[in-house]
């Protein structure tokens, strides 16, 4: 029966949540091996002079652990 590991990242970028997510995902593959899942749990954002300067991701990734 496969043992499954949770752990929580942030992604960030100037773009959009969705490039924030993305991010997030990208930075856990380059150390991370079977990655099966990635909940988004929350969303935020800086802001500058009314302006969002950076998008936030946080997110919940699951890996089968071997």
């Amino acid at each position: 029966m496969p043992v499954v590991k949770v752990i929580e990242v942030l992604g960030i970028s100037e773009k959009s949540w969705e490039d924030a997510a993305t991010q997030a995902l990208k930075g856990a593959t380059n150390t991370i091996r079977n990655i099966t899942g990635l909940d988004l749990v929350s969303q935020t954002a800086k802001v500058k002079d009314g302006k969002i300067t950076e998008y936030h991701a946080t997110c919940k990734v699951a890996f089968r652990v071997e």
